[in-house]
């Protein structure tokens, strides 16, 4: 079975509720389709139930003339209260779909949400960081890009890359947060023990330069937070993914395999890797993924696909399985 297979079953198992956004574009609601069909997750669509046709086993929800506004307008006015909100401008803001859907999930009335096909991501990510909030002990909240083997690659498990898609430029702290971030992804999505290689251009102190100092502080802040998860960097790739290749650059690192979480120092490097990865490699990317919020979230690129969508869906439900209790 295939990594994304198992992410799919796990959904099916736990069958979450997932709330979407966008259910206006016609991707959302043929992904919620498939989704209720495949029985991935409860799903409802936030829209004008006019604008769509009858979907089996999918509710919609009309933001604007719900039964239960004022309770979340209540809600949302209590949490950004001492930003100087008003009641009357919590009414307005939670009538949008967007707000909404993470209010939603915050009150558990749902249990995650997916956005993105329209909204920006600076908009998807704003309305989770407000109205969600990141998990207790998160310095920052990241992304990771699940790659997936397939057929046209000679590697066939799954790895994380992180961050891909969010945090510009990390200093050492955020750095930290983001490794551990990853490494908790890895054992939701995986189900693997983490074993994660902070990367740069130098290996063990191979090379001298002000960049790598923020790694090695990373290194030894999750070191010291999380002493049982395997971790090392600096690391080159080819030092981190091949075993023989590590015994030689680094022979004391206590990475015991293959890293399964590559962690790396900035976004350009963790956005062009995933994409060489993926155009040249040959591997599925699935993401960005959001991680370190308190309950999931999740964001799509504006030009997604309804496969994207189902696949969103599914990480989404697989995410909020991880956090009950068994």
């Amino acid at each position: 079975m295939s990594v994304l297979d198992q992410i799919l079953e796990t959904a099916r198992e736990g069958r979450r509720h997932i709330i979407l956004a966008e259910g206006e574009d016609p991707r959302i609601q043929e992904a919620a389709r498939r989704a209720a069909s495949q029985n991935l997750a409860r799903i409802t669509l936030l829209c004008d139930p006019a604008r769509v046709g009858p979907i089996p086993g999918v509710e919609v929800i009309d933001p604007v003339r719900t039964p239960d506004l004022g309770r979340l307008a209540e809600a949302y006015f209590e949490l950004r209260r001492h930003k100087g909100m008003t009641l009357e401008a919590a009414r307005a803001e939670m009538a949008r779909a967007l707000p909404q859907a993470a209010m939603r999930v915050r009150l558990g009335l749902a249990d995650g949400t997916v956005a993105g096909a329209v909204a920006t991501t600076a908009d998807t990510v704003r309305a989770a960081l407000q109205i969600i909030g990141r998990a207790p002990g998160v310095r920052v909240v990241s992304s990771f890009f699940l790659m997936l083997g397939t057929e046209r690659s000679s590697f066939k498990d799954g790895m994380i890359f992180s961050d891909c898609g969010l945090v510009i430029d990390p200093d050492a702290g955020e750095l930290a947060s983001i490794a551990r971030s990853a490494a908790q992804s890895c054992r939701d999505l995986l189900g693997e023990t983490p074993r994660v290689a902070l990367l740069s251009f130098s290996t063990a102190g191979s090379a001298e330069h002000d960049s790598l100092q923020k790694i090695r502080e990373a290194v030894a802040l999750v070191r010291a937070e999380e002493p049982a998860l395997e971790i090392d960097g600096e690391m080159q790739f080819d030092a981190a993914f091949e075993e023989a290749i590590r015994r030689k650059k680094a022979p004391q690192s206590p990475l015991t395999g293959r890293p399964n979480v590559f962690v790396f120092p900035n976004l350009a490097a963790g956005n062009i890797a995933y994409k060489i990865a993926q155009r040249l490699g040959g591997l599925d990317a699935i993401g960005p993924i959001l991680q370190g919020l308190a309950l999931p979230a999740n964001d799509l690129s504006r030009g997604c696909s309804v496969d994207d969508v189902i696949a969103a869906i599914a990480v989404t439900a697989a995410q909020a399985g991880a956090r009950v209790p068994a």
